[in-house]
Parts: C-alpha cells; sequence; structure tokens
C-alpha cells in the first residue's frame, strides 16, 4: 500500500445512525480488515507484521496487543450505524483475539523475567515516570518483571497476581465480542500462551469472575506490571467487567466500583474548591510510592483515564476532564493549545471527551489542532483505506494513535457509553444481514424500524474495481409474513427468493443500493 499525496479531505460530520458510516470509518474499517485478516505467526517462533503497532507509547504500551486491544473499540460504537450487519466486525475481533491470546499477545509476561538487569542504565527521558527517590534502582513502566518477588514465577499470563493490563483487556475484547455477536460462548474454552510456551485453559466466565474476586481481595488494586497499580489498567478492567455484567446481568463489577471509591481517596486529589488537581499515575504498594507527575504534566495522568471511567462514574469523568483542561489551557480561547507531551492520544482523548460533555469551544480548538497536525490521509488501492498518519515517515499508520482518533469519526456523541450502560441487545432478535461479501461489497447503514417492520440497507462499493459485480447475501430473522416486498433504489426488485418463512436471499450488485425489505 502507499500513501496518497492528494490533499486530505476534511471532515468535520461524524458517523451516526442517520446517515452511516462516513467514509472516514469505512477507510478506518477497511484497513482493520486488512490487519485482522492477513495471516501472520505471533507464536515464539514468529513476528507480528510490521504494521502491528508496538511502537507508541515506550516504555509502558510499546507492545503489540495494545494495537489489537485499542482497535476493538470502534466495533461496538459503529453497531449504531449498523445494526443489522455485524458479522464482519465479528470476524475481525475473532481475528484479534486469536492474536492475543498468543505469544506475542503475552510477550512481555512471557520474556521479561526477574529484575531488570538495566535498571540503572535508563535514558534520562524514561526516567521521568519512575519516583524520583526511586531512580537507578526501580524497574520501568513496561518491565512486567514476572518472578519478581513477593509472588515468583507465575508462568499462567491470566491467573497471576499481576499482570492485570493483559487479563483486563483480553476481558474487554472478549466482552465487546461477546455484545456484537450475541453468541453465548462465555463458557466456552480457550488456551492462553505463557512462560516457555506453556498452555492454559480459560472461559471467558471465569476469567471475569478471577478479575473480580481479585478486586474484592485487594481493595487497593491489582497489579499490572509487578508490582506497580495502574487508575489506567484497573479503568479498563473494570470497563470489560461492566460490558460483561450489561450483557449477561451478573455482578462482577461491583468490586470495581468499590475500587472507584478507593481510588478517589487515594489516588487522586482535591483543591478547597472541590477541584481535581492531582491523579496517581501508578501506586507501587512495596515501596508504598506514589508516581505523580509535577505541576501541568500531571494533567496527562487524568487524560488517559476518561475512555474507561466516564461510562463507569459519569461525574468523574467530567471531574476528570475540567481537571485537565483547566491545568493545560486547553479549553481557554485566549491561548494557543500547547502539547506539552509528545502523544497524539491524549489529544484525541480530550477531543472525544470534549464532543461528550457538550464542550464545543475546547471541541472546536483540538479538531482543528487534529485536522492541521495529525495528517489524515486516504491511502491504499482506489484510496480505500484512511488513517491518521501524524507526520511520520513510516510505512504503515500507526494503530495506538489511530484507535483514539477513531473514536471521534466513528460515532455519535454518547456511543461509547451508551455500549456499556444500555448496550443494544435487541439487535439480536431483528433481521440481520449474513453472509455478504466483505469487502467487496459494504454496508454504510443498517435501520429496522420495528413499527413498520422495514429494514433499511445502505451498500457502497467496498472494492471499487469490482463495482457492477453480482453479489449475493441473506436476511434472516425478518418477521413473520405472508408476502414480503424488496425496493431497491426505489424500485420494486424480482432479484430476491425466500429460504424460509423468515429468511430471504438477495442478489443485487457492488455498488451504492438503498435496499428495503419490508411486509407488503
Amino acid at each position: 500500500m502507499h500513501r496518497n499525496s492528494s490533499a486530505p479531505r476534511l471532515s468535520w460530520d461524524t458517523s451516526g445512525p442517520r446517515d452511516g458510516l462516513n467514509d472516514r470509518s469505512l477507510g478506518w474499517l477497511r484497513f482493520m480488515w486488512d490487519k485482522a485478516t492477513t495471516p501472520d505467526d505471533w507464536s515464539d517462533q514468529g513476528e507480528p507484521h510490521p504494521w502491528w503497532d508496538r511502537y507508541s507509547e515506550p516504555p509502558m504500551c510499546a507492545f503489540p496487543r495494545f494495537d489489537i486491544a485499542e482497535m476493538g473499540y470502534i466495533l461496538p460504537m459503529m453497531l449504531e450505524s449498523t445494526p443489522a450487519w455485524r458479522e464482519g466486525y465479528v470476524r475481525i475481533l475473532d481475528e484479534l483475539i486469536g492474536r492475543y491470546r498468543s505469544f506475542w499477545g503475552a510477550v512481555d509476561w512471557n520474556t521479561l523475567i526477574g529484575p531488570d538487569p538495566l535498571v540503572d542504565r535508563y535514558p534520562p527521558e524514561w526516567l521521568t515516570v519512575v519516583p524520583e527517590h526511586l531512580r537507578g534502582r526501580y524497574a520501568l513502566p513496561g518491565w512486567t518483571g514476572n518472578g519478581v518477588e513477593p509472588w515468583g514465577l507465575q508462568p499462567d499470563p491470566v491467573g497471576c497476581d499481576g499482570n492485570l493490563f493483559y487479563r483486563g483487556w483480553l476481558t474487554l475484547l472478549m466482552s465487546i465480542r461477546r455484545y456484537i455477536s450475541g453468541e453465548a460462548t462465555e463458557g466456552d474454552t480457550f488456551e492462553v500462551t505463557g512462560y516457555q510456551n506453556r498452555q492454559f485453559t480459560w472461559t471467558h466466565q471465569r476469567m471475569a469472575r478471577f478479575i473480580s474476586d481479585q478486586l474484592w481481595a485487594r481493595p487497593q488494586g491489582a497489579h499490572c506490571e509487578n508490582t506497580k497499580i495502574w487508575p489506567f489498567c484497573m479503568s479498563a478492567a473494570g470497563l470489560g467487567l461492566q460490558l460483561y455484567d450489561a450483557v449477561l446481568g451478573t455482578d462482577v463489577n461491583d468490586s470495581f466500583r468499590r475500587w472507584i471509591d478507593y481510588a478517589k481517596r487515594h489516588y487522586m486529589g482535591r483543591d478547597r474548591k472541590g477541584r481535581i488537581d492531582w491523579v496517581a499515575f501508578y501506586y507501587d504498594p512495596i515501596e508504598d510510592a506514589t508516581m505523580t507527575f509535577p505541576g501541568t504534566v500531571n494533567a496527562y495522568s487524568a487524560l488517559i483515564l476518561l475512555h474507561y471511567l466516564s461510562p463507569q462514574d459519569h461525574q468523574l469523568g467530567i471531574d476528570l476532564y475540567e481537571s485537565s483542561m483547566r491545568q493545560l489551557g486547553w479549553n481557554n480561547p485566549r491561548y494557543p493549545v500547547v502539547q506539552l507531551a509528545d502523544d497524539p492520544q491524549l489529544l484525541s482523548t480530550a477531543l472525544w471527551m470534549a464532543r461528550e460533555v457538550g464542550d464545543t469551544t475546547t471541541w472546536d480548538r483540538l479538531r482543528e489542532v487534529a485536522e492541521r497536525e495529525f495528517e489524515p490521509r486516504f491511502f491504499g488501492e482506489n484510496d480505500t483505506r484512511f488513517a491518521f498518519w501524524f507526520n511520520e515517515n513510516r510505512e504503515w499508520p500507526r494503530g495506538q494513535l489511530n484507535a483514539t482518533m477513531m473514536m471521534v469519526e466513528c460515532a455519535e456523541a454518547g456511543a461509547w457509553s451508551r455500549v456499556f450502560n444500555s448496550p443494544n441487545l435487541a439487535v439480536h432478535r431483528q433481521p440481520t444481514i449474513r453472509g455478504l461479501d466483505y469487502p467487496t461489497i459494504g454496508v454504510r447503514r443498517t435501520h429496522y424500524d420495528s413499527q413498520r417492520r422495514r429494514l433499511e440497507i445502505d451498500t457502497f462499493a467496498a472494492t471499487p474495481a469490482s463495482r457492477g459485480e453480482t453479489t449475493t447475501f441473506h436476511v434472516d430473522t425478518l418477521p413473520a409474513s405472508p408476502r414480503l416486498s424488496v425496493i431497491v433504489d426505489g424500485e420494486e426488485s424480482s432479484t430476491w427468493r425466500r429460504l424460509d418463512a423468515r429468511t430471504v436471499e438477495l442478489d443485487t450488485t457492488v455498488d451504492a443500493h438503498r435496499i428495503i425489505v419490508a411486509p407488503g
């Protein structure tokens, strides 16, 4: 693939149920499909394809599983635009989850064993994420330290004392898959690859309960790298548990909600006006050391929590957002937007949250920066892929950085919180598209009117070279009706047939069409 040198197409209108997925979202989805469905070797004898982002956020997140986990966020949000077409999202998630459970998915836990031998030779810029009094003798964030005291070597990357960020994000990803698919897979066994390629058998259900029980036993929180407790990782794990509860009617997230109360008292502080004025980056209970950043930079410790805490405690999310904007000045039109850290994810997170809370001043300011500096660009064959390139001279766009920016493009305000607080479980009882030949033909929008029992499908030529070719797909779970009509672009169609009382098969062409299936 190549980057197209033409000027970027500016986009101020994001996706939504009325108009469907915008071109940027469709382009990013196509590149996600490329990444997910192109075989590569994540075993200890292989190496992930270089387009998997193991370059962003060093030293903490420079591992390819973070690309996998964050890539999945937009899929349940896109469901608001295409509730009747979910199978493409499920295929992507299956490919992501399969890689996540591999050797490379837990490469840090499997290879960064014991104390870091380079602990006294870190570059100065990395020492900024270590408490000052521990520098030179304390492992960096990112060094998992499997084998250090007090727990010793634990081969299972899920069933261990530390490594919460592995099982937490896996639970979140599998909860997203459970929601979108509607399939009762929570009791199905799977294997994860651990130390020295040992295989460990788990189920989604048992993993969620393991995390929940661990949090009941440890009110301070569970460790990620031994021996660090991160509000960031804790919040992601809690979000996976919340979606599990929302879909299955369980209570595994109750222990995390108790942790939120603990975090409010111990991992953040407020000034005399009641405003949050500091947030812990992480806490080490063995050293009894809290890592906080000085001055304005501490705003970033609040920002990184927003995607994960806001759906679980909306007011706390607002408080964290307002604290970070006040410290950074990004909501103040009298001053330019200054990015103190070289990390586009921080600005994109603030951009997303500005829209969530209706902060139009900050939204306009940050959106302008993103359009100007993040290099939005269509690329690939016929410009069918899209990404933000961030003015980096790389062969492939950075997945982790795009994951948060695309949360702005792919859905309307509130979509992310709705996934976890009011998931649309009715879609599994409504008409559903099956067997669509994606990415030859794609779906921009679907809408089901339950009162009129009418399904609308907006298609497009996802592969322009195939435009005009004949293609076939099914629609099942239709309401029982003795008569059906299929309207294509305003005209009655005869190129369809009933397979059973609630399923039809449709022939159409690869192109932009409005297809309506309804009684009549």
